[in-house]
């Protein structure tokens, strides 16, 4: 997520709002997608909210391609923004794949 705001707040960027913001709404979304899954307490429920999670890593994929084909960021920034965005998927996919595996099911199955 900082990677995104570090390069929304270069000044090749800051003109194009729209882009910028929807950028930066879709980074925070992976993130919040995570902490909103995780407190519900539940494995099928968090592994829900953390393929939402993945799908916002490939929104801010495809617009880093807009932006990147509007020259609004260099060949550079985008290179390493989008491996960011792969290992944020990737990770994101191990942790799925574990979770479906678990025999836990989440913190409101938990015996006192």
């Amino acid at each position: 997520m900082s990677a995104v705001y570090c390069l929304t707040n270069k000044d090749t960027f800051r003109r194009y709002f729209a882009l910028r913001d929807q950028l930066r709404r879709a980074a925070v979304s992976i993130l919040s997608n995570i902490a909103e899954g995780f407190e519900r307490g539940v494995n099928t429920e968090f592994c829900q909210f953390l393929y939402i999670a993945k799908g916002s890593a490939a929104e801010v994929r495809a617009q880093l391609y807009i932006a990147l084909d509007q020259n609004y960021i260099t060949q550079t920034d985008f290179k390493e923004t989008v491996s960011l965005c792969k290992v944020v998927s990737n990770q994101l996919s191990g942790f799925i794949t574990y979770l479906k595996k678990s025999e836990f099911k989440g913190q409101k199955f938990k015996k006192p």
